[in-house]
């Protein structure tokens, strides 16, 4: 509920004396552990009732607060709006006349909404404030859900062109260009992109196969499956998608990487695309990035408190190499930003290389590796120490050179921040060494590791408690007789997280920080075994233990911690 709108949020309460600082505070610490909206939060913990907060926004925004909104609306005020434009938006009609359309919206926060739609639809739009829950179902009953209204009628109209389209193997680059831009295919790729990114996806896959072409979206880490296009469909989808990313449809033999950009609920969204050459066709995963749905904020990433201390001490320093590893999808990328965020500011000079840059930060110098021109990692850093920076983000340690340079940078007095594809902490220290890199260097310069993994979050919508079976105890290391009166939890399935019964993810941390007695055993050539044991005894959570603890707090369940720790 108003999500990304935390600072307007604490400043419209708190201007209205509707809560205390004190209970601000406290609402602020459970988001950190939740990760929900502040808003959501701070009525789920009684703090707020919705309607007053609702009321609050709406007097924030100088528009009417409406408290009940009927359950079904006239045919003739639903043909005002366009269910595209519904969707995107978030929006919903309640009254009409000749030169005006009243709304309510999902998000009235939402920079431009009005000036949007004002835009878009040719009339004055009045904007009133009602519970975003009720507009969101007013949405999807009237103007439908993820593969209802318009999709059956889209696939429909999909069915019907493909039953005209020549067959694959007779269509040219001309034909394809040609359907790429008809109506139905492009209302089609429009409409599964716009529900993607509502539905928080972070990737979307089109899979051609032999029989069938799959659209397939990760959300939560979990891949989920949309109702299947006519396969006849499958090339001019891909030709869409390539022309919106500004690729060369006529080749088909070579991978090809490119971006594009939607308004979807009035934000800009980047896509990454990458093409890839098949058996039977192109697959094509687009990558989302949208900043205003990932918290780039090192307070909300639910660092334990005295990590999240130790990695702000960390990254304070004036040089070193602060490294946060972990597999892909864990969140690493997002770390560093958050880190960065902090370290940014007018008196440092700060510059990142990465593949690719992610998210744009005002105020650091952004750097895209082009390994066709010749620009990798290593090259860019060498040029980088002639840019007088401060600090250096490398996006990942990937060879000996990049590693070397990196390291240099720091023992000339650099703060670098990187990130590594390993296990666990103590697994940056021997992957290093691994690919050449003397270990008296590494002590020296490497000030901390930290290791994440991101596990999804029990949908606080259908949570409820349930016995855990001896053997699922057994398999996360949990003995029954400790935990005989703990409640457990996990998620029933619903509509708010998609029938999974998990909504948003939780990160589980763990730092090793480089102590003198860890610096010691690297320069010696510690196996891993040895650095993990110590760095234990010297207070490093393990992450498998930090699972079972945002089990026992209710966060999680422990197929999520067995399945990633």
């Amino acid at each position: 509920m108003f999500a990304g709108h935390d600072p307007i949020i604490w400043e419209l309460l708190t201007e209205r004396q509707v809560v205390s600082r004190a209970q601000l505070a406290r609402a602020v610490a459970e988001q950190s552990a939740s990760g929900q909206p502040l808003a959501t939060v701070l009525c789920a913990l009684g703090l707020v009732d919705p309607p007053t907060l609702f009321r609050a926004v709406a007097d924030y925004l100088g528009c009417e607060y409406r408290e009940g909104i009927p359950a079904l609306l006239p045919g003739e005020l639903l043909a005002r709006l366009d269910a595209r434009l519904a969707h995107a938006y978030g929006v919903v009609p309640l009254a009409a006349d000749p030169g005006s359309l009243t709304l309510g919206a999902v998000d009235p926060l939402t920079p431009q909404l009005v000036e949007d739609l004002t835009f878009s639809l040719g009339c004055e739009i009045r904007l009133v404030v009602a519970d975003p829950a009720r507009v969101q179902l007013l949405v999807r009953q009237h103007y439908g859900g993820q593969q209802s209204e318009g999709n059956d009628d889209l696939l429909d109209a999909l069915r019907r062109q493909a039953s005209a389209m020549p067959t694959l193997e007779t269509l040219s680059d001309a034909d394809l260009v040609q359907l790429a831009g008809q109506a139905p295919i492009v209302r089609y790729v429009d409409q599964v992109l716009s529900q993607a990114i509502r539905d928080r996806a972070s990737d979307i896959h089109f899979e051609p196969f032999e029989r069938e072409f799959k659209i397939r979206c990760r959300i939560d880490g979990a891949l989920h499956e949309l109702a299947a296009p006519p396969l006849a469909v499958t090339r001019p989808v891909i030709s869409r998608l390539k022309v919106l990313a500004g690729l060369n449809i006529a080749e088909k033999r070579l991978p090809q990487d490119g971006r594009l950009r939607l308004t979807v609920a009035g934000r800009d969204v980047d896509l990454r695309v990458s093409t890839l050459p098949t058996q039977f066709g192109e697959s094509v995963v687009l990558r989302v990035l949208d900043q205003s749905a990932v918290r780039l904020e090192l307070d909300q990433l639910g660092l334990p408190a005295g990590i999240h201390a130790a990695v702000r001490d960390i990254i304070l320093r004036p040089n070193g190499v602060f490294i946060v590893t972990g597999p892909t999808g864990s969140g690493k990328t997002t770390t560093l930003y958050s880190c960065l965020k902090i370290l940014n500011t007018t008196d440092a000079k700060l510059l990142t290389v990465e593949d690719p840059v992610e998210y744009e930060i005002d105020g650091i110098m952004q750097v895209p590796v082009h390994p066709a021109a010749g620009l990798g990692f290593a090259r860019a850093l060498r040029s980088f120490l002639r840019q007088d920076p401060d600090i250096v983000m490398v996006g990942e340690i990937r060879d000996l050179e990049t590693a070397q340079i990196a390291i240099q940078a720091s023992l000339t007095g650099h703060l670098v921040l990187t990130t590594l594809h390993t296990n666990d902490a103590p697994g940056a220290i021997t992957r290093l060494v691994d690919i050449g890199v003397e270990p008296f260097l590494l002590a020296s310069t490497i000030e901390g590791v930290l290791a994440q993994r991101l596990v999804r979050r029990i949908c606080p919508e259908c949570r409820k408690t349930h016995a855990p079976t001896e053997v699922q105890l057994q398999l996360a290391g949990i003995d029954p007789a400790e935990v005989i009166d703990r409640p457990f939890y996990r998620g029933t399935g619903c509509t708010a997280c998609l029938h999974t019964g998990y909504q948003g993810r939780l990160g589980l941390f763990q730092l090793m920080h480089m102590t003198d007695g860890i610096r010691e055993l690297v320069v010696t050539g510690a196996s891993h075994a040895l650095l993990r044991q110590r760095a234990a005894e010297q207070g490093m959570t393990l992450l498998r233990p930090a699972g079972l603890q945002a089990v026992l707090d209710g966060h999680t369940t422990i197929e999520e911690v067995v399945r990633y720790t």
